[in-house]
């Protein structure tokens, strides 16, 4: 077995543990709930979880899905959002070989699969998340470069010997500022014209952090791929419940966190 599959399995066993947290994060934070007291308890009975049925995935599996106290189903999110944190964190590690590269992208893949739930299961996007991926990614983008695009080259032409950390930093900083203020003018248009809201703010600074680490094009790439998923998944599922698709309020920011995924994935 090679070193980088190694370190790539020893990335997903990490992921494995963040994924825990940020399940914590998911659950508390939209409720404005500290994320570091109380202890972990049963939502239904309210009984501490052990540390013994607080092990990622394993537990699940062992008390199949149910509390030990209460015996009331644990929600699918849990197993399901460490499991994918784990995957995310080996394909990031293999993918980018590990050092300063798998370190962003692997945060970057933490990022989202936070936003994804919590906006699936509570339509909101924390600003600890948004916000602070923000700043992770542009405080990243000197020492990991975003994907090359036409920002970087337009700078290079204006400034050939500006360094590749400096250009690194303003595309990631013109990229957030570009796909957010874009999004937000849209949203700004849609209420205008429609007299409703079609667009909360958490999705501008979600687009934004993503600007940040993706990048102009990969960053537009994400945004095409979220709103495609949106309009046909989203469509699927007003109709399968049966809502009123001029009222339901449809989860964006997960269809457009899905998105940055499969942009992400693109260029690495």
């Amino acid at each position: 077995m090679n070193d980088l599959l190694l370190a790539s399995l020893a990335a997903a066993a990490f992921g494995l543990v963040v994924g825990s947290f940020l399940n914590v994060c998911i659950s508390r934070l939209p409720l404005d709930y500290s994320v570091v007291t109380p202890r972990s308890h049963c939502p239904r009975c309210g009984a501490a979880i052990a540390w013994y049925d607080n092990i990622p995935l394993l537990s699940f599996l062992l008390l199949l899905g149910r509390c030990r106290a209460c015996r009331a189903p644990i929600s699918l999110r849990y197993p399901l959002v460490e499991f994918s944190t784990a995957l995310l964190f080996f394909w990031a590690w293999w993918r980018t070989g590990g050092g300063w590269a798998g370190f962003k992208w692997c945060l970057f893949a933490a990022i989202l699969v936070e936003l994804i739930f919590s906006d699936a299961e509570f339509r909101i996007l924390p600003d600890e998340f948004t916000i602070g991926g923000i700043f992770a990614g542009l405080s990243l983008a000197p020492v990991v470069p975003v994907p090359e695009g036409i920002i970087a080259w337009l700078w290079r032409l204006r400034a050939p010997e500006s360094s590749s950390a400096l250009e690194s930093f303003l595309h990631a900083l013109l990229a957030a500022v570009f796909l957010s203020g874009g999004l937000w003018l849209m949203g700004l248009a849609y209420q205008r014209i429609r007299g409703r809201e079609g667009l909360g703010f958490g999705d501008v600074k979600m687009t934004a952090f993503l600007g940040a680490f993706l990048g102009l094009e990969t960053g537009l790439l994400a945004l095409l791929a979220g709103s495609l998923l949106g309009s046909v998944l989203g469509i699927l599922w007003i109709k399968a419940r049966g809502e009123d698709a001029s009222t339901y309020e449809l989860p964006f920011g997960s269809f457009l966190g899905v998105g940055a995924l499969v942009a992400a994935a693109t260029r690495l």
